[in-house]
């Protein structure tokens, strides 16, 4: 049987109300909203990140509405920006809950995500988001590939983001950039690919909370865990992304049941 629909923005409410107790308890020592990502570190010395997804309307100087500084506030306080419609704040909240959920957890398994998919020359996959080193390896498993990116009309594999709803439920692996959070579009996502064989929710802005997907068609979370925190944020701060830092984070899965229940 396949998974109820999610209601739309149960996902970031999930997570909200999963780390709401312990944001309670910790409090924002550093925020870093870089070119290409953003960096929160609490008082216990914990890092999360997310992408810092801009969009024109923010570019501006005077975009942020926050008293500054945002430092030495409660992490309480910025749980609750993921739901923001303002990118760049809810990039800061997913930040932060993922400073408070990313940690090394026994049933994590590491390495690469190609490490734990099996494809062939009969899956379609379709990748929201563009992950060009993911790209380079599912080409030699003869696996058909869409890659659905912000453009306005298709350009070989790939094609534009509002495409991704009709095509997934035809596709049998179904990736999912984790900064559909951040855009809220992650719920209508999920849904268009209950229909995949697997369906993974991929990349640094991943929380890694298993009890946030259940009852979905999730099949697999894929993320980091950052055990020094000093030399990712010189590099958020200098503009740099993950094909900077990614030397010093630990590549990360959790494997869920075939539809969001965590395997034993």
């Amino acid at each position: 049987m396949r998974s109820a629909s999610p209601p739309e923005g149960r996902i970031a409410r999930n997570l909200i109300e999963k780390v709401v107790n312990e944001a309670k308890r910790r409090r924002v020592v550093d925020v870093r909203i870089g070119l290409s990502y953003t960096a929160v570190i609490l008082d216990d010395g914990a890092a999360g990140v997310a992408l810092t997804l801009r969009e024109a309307s923010e570019y501006c100087c005077h975009h942020r509405l926050d008293p500054m500084p945002l430092a030495g506030r409660g992490a309480e306080e910025f749980i609750e920006k993921l739901q923001s419609d303002s990118p760049i704040d809810a990039a800061v909240g997913l930040a932060c809950i993922n400073a408070l959920l990313n940690r090394p957890r026994p049933e994590q398994v590491a390495g690469d995500i190609m490490e734990q998919l099996s494809l062939g020359p009969d899956d379609q996959v379709g990748m929201v988001g563009n992950f060009q080193p993911i790209v380079k390896r599912i080409k030699p498993t003869g696996a058909k590939l869409h890659i659905f990116e912000r453009i306005e009309a298709p350009s070989g594999n790939l094609l534009p983001a509002e495409d991704a709803k009709r095509v997934l439920p035809d596709c049998s692996v179904a990736l999912i950039t984790a900064t559909t959070l951040i855009n809220h579009t992650l719920d209508d996502l999920i849904e268009a690919a209950s229909p995949c064989r697997e369906v993974v929710l991929l990349g640094a802005s991943t929380p890694l909370c298993p009890e946030a997907f259940r009852q979905t068609a999730v099949t697999m979370i894929s993320g980091v865990t950052i055990p020094d925190p000093k030399p990712v944020l010189q590099i958020i701060s200098e503009g740099g992304g993950m094909h900077v830092f990614k030397h010093h984070v630990n590549k990360v899965n959790i494997p869920l049941s075939d539809r969001g229940e965590q395997i034993p």
